[in-house]
């Protein structure tokens, strides 16, 4: 019975370990969604309605995100927006971490610095999940793109 406890609980610790990771880039739509929604139910919008404006809010904070990394030129820009991902999935992976290390970890030391290595590990993630969309561009100077791509078909295949 010891041992399938020390299995079950090895498994559960990882599964959770694993939905951190995989939840990371969505702290902040969650934190957008959820303040946007305890205002509109102070405001009386009712539960109804403060979750749908809530949900609408965490939805369109996650797509603009995505999409202002994809579409923009701007390295600066990308990294600024990932940035803004990446602090709240750092902030709430170092609480996870911080959390989970009580189990096994006596020394408040050690437990602090797990939780900064988690901190970043779970920072870099939603980081490096956000930039992905980010399409890599050939370098422009002047207007003109070099190593531009060759038109399929050529002069002179339009002359036969």
């Amino acid at each position: 019975m010891l041992a399938l406890g020390l299995v079950l609980n090895t498994l559960g610790i990882g599964l959770f370990c694993w939905a951190v990771f995989a939840l990371a880039v969505y702290a902040l739509p969650f934190f957008v969604g959820l303040s946007v929604a305890m205002l509109a139910f102070r405001n009386g919008a009712g539960v109804f309605g403060a979750l749908l404006i809530g949900i609408a809010s965490g939805a369109l904070t996650l797509g603009a995100g995505q999409v202002a990394v994809a579409a923009s030129r701007s390295l600066t820009l990308r990294v600024a927006i990932a940035t803004a991902f990446a602090l709240p999935a750092a902030i709430a992976g170092y609480h996870v971490v911080f959390a989970l290390s009580q189990i096994g970890v006596p020394s408040l030391a050690w437990r602090e610095a797990f939780a900064c290595g988690g901190a970043v590990c779970i920072g870099g993630t939603a980081w490096t999940r956000l930039i992905v969309f980010a399409e890599t561009r050939p370098l422009e100077s002047g207007g003109l793109v070099e190593n531009a791509p060759e038109p399929v078909l050529t002069a002179a295949a339009h002359e036969r």
